[in-house]
């Protein structure tokens, strides 16, 4: 989930504190590998409690403390991420819902609004049809939340969960299935009543400025200069921590307090600011310029949207005279998108449908070859900017493109870049497509420079936010409209 969305992709600096896995067997072949197969299973059988009876589901005591222990400590031991996948799948396919149970009382309940019952009768057998689908390892981790640091173990367990997926180790709907439920119980315990909002300033325990500076996924801090500036005059740093672990940052939001809105965002972490003191004549918009998740577990929990609602009545508090609030967000997958493009129309015998006849010539005649093979070796690499020439011939062409690949490229009708989906959802307002906004050599690697900003004004946000989740109506400004309205009469897509 890196940059201002969601995604909010984490970084893993700041790892989950329980037992370091010290060296253990690996999933090889053979004996061992079999012996360490029925260590799981004879785990899984005596620390996952059995489903009780409906009728006895109040009255079963809970499992001993000591079973939930070994879990971890077992799953604390293995050190190879092949064996927690294999632990994992395991505890998938074979705990999850009694499929037998389920068909069983949906019958029941189907047969019963057939006869028309009275309402008492139906809503008890609806009752039991809920209880029959809670998968078995519910229970497992509901009990090691209680055990302390079971949260902080049940976060990291679902990073090495997601990391298992994506590398392809486990699969499979009983595995999306329980990373699922896993998600949706961190979202319960992580939900903002739980969370604490801390601002971080240069007098900040240097182990929390140490954390901020590591966790800083967008916009990498350099060194400790770097972070004084990003703590100081002109400048807001806030993070949500848990009330199980305070102290420890979340998420984190910086804030930049400026004149307007910033089209430029080396403006904003590399410039000193004005002065020393903060002249509240001066502030007049807020800009959200990188948000980071910590922690990978967390992924796809409401922890952003949460933080950015804080911060903003924060700010509202502190300069009751502020009125502009907008991020200035990456655009990652741009670059990425764009040479996508460019390979298929060079494979389909130099076909050109991103340019204009009058655009090709200029960049061929800068580059001396076809517009669309140049470019796609030229938007590889970052060199490209270092021609002047260059840089004001794919202005024009690169600002419709990209305006159009934030507003009109899709993933099941929602935008298709997380950062717009990110921020869209929220309820901004796709405000403004910048060009060389991140001449970092991340920025033009992956998004030739361009940055956007989305901009949230508070009375709109609700009806934004409701308009893009059920319309998928996407609220733009005039000036990226007109981007994507000469995306239309110039390209061919």
């Amino acid at each position: 989930m890196r940059g201002l969305g969601p995604g909010l992709t984490a970084r893993r600096l700041l790892p989950l504190r329980f037992t370091p896995r010290p060296p253990g067997p690996r999933l090889a072949s053979g004996q061992a590998t079999g012996a360490l197969e029925r260590a799981m299973d004879e785990l899984l059988r005596r620390a996952v409690p059995p489903t009780p009876a409906y009728e006895l589901r109040e009255k079963t005591p809970a499992p001993a403390e000591g079973q939930c222990a070994d879990f971890v400590s077992f799953y604390g031991g293995l050190a190879e991420t092949a064996e927690r996948a294999e632990l994992l799948g395991r505890l998938a396919r074979g705990f999850g819902v009694d499929h037998g149970q389920v068909a069983e009382q949906s019958a029941g309940v189907l047969q019963l609004r057939q006869q028309q019952r009275e309402a008492a009768v139906l809503l008890q057998a609806e009752d039991r049809l809920r209880y029959a689908l809670v998968p078995r390892y519910r229970g497992l981790f509901h009990h090691i939340s209680k055990l302390d640091g079971g949260v902080r173990f049940l976060v990291q367990l679902r990073a090495d969960l997601l990391e298992a997926q994506a590398l392809k180790l486990v699969e499979g709907p009983d595995v999306r299935e329980m990373n699922g439920v896993l998600k949706g119980m961190l979202s319960e315990w992580f939900s903002s009543g739980f969370l604490n909002l801390e601002r971080v300033t240069w007098h900040s325990p240097c182990e929390v400025l140490q954390k901020i500076s590591e966790a800083e996924a967008v916009h990498p801090v350099k060194n400790w200069m770097d972070m004084k500036r990003r703590v100081g005059p002109y400048r807001r740093c806030y993070f949500f921590s848990h009330c199980s672990t305070p102290g420890e940052p979340l998420v984190v939001l910086h804030v930049a307090l400026t004149g307007d809105i910033s089209s430029n965002i080396q403006a904003i972490v590399k410039e000193c600011p004005p002065s020393e003191m903060e002249e509240k004549n001066r502030i007049a918009a807020a800009i959200f310029y990188s948000i980071s998740l910590t922690q990978q577990g967390l992924q796809g929990v409401e922890l952003g949207t949460f933080l950015i609602k804080r911060v903003v009545k924060e700010l509202q508090r502190e300069f009751p005279h502020l009125g502009v609030f907008s991020s200035l967000s990456p655009i990652p997958g741009f670059t990425k998108w764009l040479l996508g493009l460019l390979n298929s129309q060079v494979k389909d015998h130099g076909r050109n449908e991103l340019f204009t006849d009058s655009e090709c010539k200029e960049i061929s005649e800068i580059t001396g070859g076809p517009a669309n093979e140049t470019l796609k070796l030229l938007l590889s690499s970052s060199e490209w900017v270092q021609s002047e020439t260059l840089v004001r011939a794919l202005q024009t062409p690169l600002m419709r493109l990209c305006a159009w690949y934030l507003y009109g490229e899709k993933h099941r009708g929602y935008a298709l870049n997380p950062v717009a989906n990110f921020h869209l959802q929220n309820g901004a307002v796709l405000w403004r497509v910048n060009w060389m906004a991140d001449v970092s050599l991340k920025g033009i690697t992956g998004s030739c420079g361009l940055m956007a900003n989305y901009r949230y004004f508070l009375e709109e946000t609700g009806p934004n936010s409701t308009s893009y989740l059920s319309s998928k109506n996407i609220k733009a400004s005039e000036q990226v409209l007109s981007l994507v309205a000469q995306f239309q009469k110039n390209s061919k897509l």
